[in-house]
């Protein structure tokens, strides 16, 4: 496989020509506000459909030119604007055509005025509901939360707290509240464990001023200190009635994360550290050959490892 090309060197003051925009995610500047929403939400609609029917390649099509779209640098005026645009296929051009001429897509918005996307949308929003059970639903007539708890199915453990807290669980928190639990836990993670720090990240830290969860990083200056943390933390902020569920996942050390849990930036960095013959995961860069992790301390020195221009957390939307 040839390396990952060297991305185009930005001048900051002079704005990117959109014909010469990184072909790769984790190289393009997307901040959270963006010129071409309309676009983009249309396309987004149809990645999602295309999702719900299993159909991820069609649904990666989608996604890429959504992405491609959101780091333009201003409002995308005709279709001649595309011409070197990475990602955008001849059905995202013929959308986007419908849309920069009518306002509106006439399959986007039948897409969103069916039963099955809107039942969809509603049962992948359960905490715990993937693809295929919502859809598994769907054939046996569900089509709301009401028919869920009156028709009984088998649901997992994880499936019943999503239900029977889903109006919490779809109320959007605020950045003040996400930094409100970050301050409690961070209070009961130092009563633990002096110096422990604890950071909010994932939408949060890309700049969106609401999300509907709160990720944590719990960490600590002596690297191994953290790793006795997580249970004491746990069982004291449940003694104090502070949690209503917890659920434990299998440790996943080393490995990569799966590619439909990737947005595009994520993905982009699996590429380029397999181009590199290494494995990215949340817990570090690793190389196989040597059996080791390489020793990053900071962001900046993973995307150095890569190859990578460095990208300030509030571009990664993309």
């Amino acid at each position: 496989m040839s390396p990952l090309p060297s991305p185009p060197q930005a001048t900051p003051s002079k704005e990117p020509d959109p014909a010469v925009l990184p072909a790769y995610g984790c190289q393009r500047r997307t901040p959270l506000a963006h010129h071409n929403a309309m676009l983009t939400e249309a396309l987004e609609t149809l990645a999602r459909d295309a999702a719900f029917s299993g159909d991820e390649t069609r649904s990666l099509a989608f996604t890429r030119a959504a992405s491609a779209l959101k780091a333009l640098p201003r409002r995308l005026g005709s279709l001649r604007d595309l011409a070197a645009l990475p990602g955008v296929g001849k059905h995202c051009r013929r959308v986007i055509q419908e849309v920069l001429e009518d306002g509106s897509s006439a399959e986007v918005e039948a897409v969103r005025r069916s039963e099955r996307y809107r039942t969809m949308q509603l049962f992948t929003g359960i905490f715990g509901v993937g693809t295929r059970t919502a859809a598994s639903w769907y054939q046996e007539g569900l089509r709301t939360l009401a028919d869920l708890r009156a028709a009984g199915p088998r649901l997992s453990r994880q499936q019943q707290a999503g239900l029977q807290y889903w109006e919490d669980l779809a109320t959007p928190v605020t950045l003040a509240e996400a930094e409100a639990i970050r301050e409690l836990v961070q209070a009961e993670a130092q009563r633990i464990l002096p110096d422990a720090t604890v950071t909010l990240v994932g939408g949060f830290r890309r700049g969106k001023p609401m999300g509907h969860d709160v990720d944590l990083l719990l960490s600590h200056p002596e690297e191994g200190r953290e790793q006795a943390l997580l249970g004491p933390l746990v069982a004291s902020l449940e003694q104090q009635g502070l949690l209503l569920y917890q659920q434990r996942q299998p440790n996943t050390f080393g490995q990569e994360p799966s590619s439909s849990s990737m947005d595009q930036f994520e993905r982009c960095f699996a590429i380029a550290g397999r181009q590199r013959g290494l494995a990215l995961s949340s817990h570090g860069l690793y190389d196989p050959q040597r059996e080791m992790f390489l020793p990053a301390t900071t962001e900046e020195e993973i995307f150095q490892l890569l190859g990578l221009d460095y990208v300030a957390p509030t571009e990664r939307n993309a």
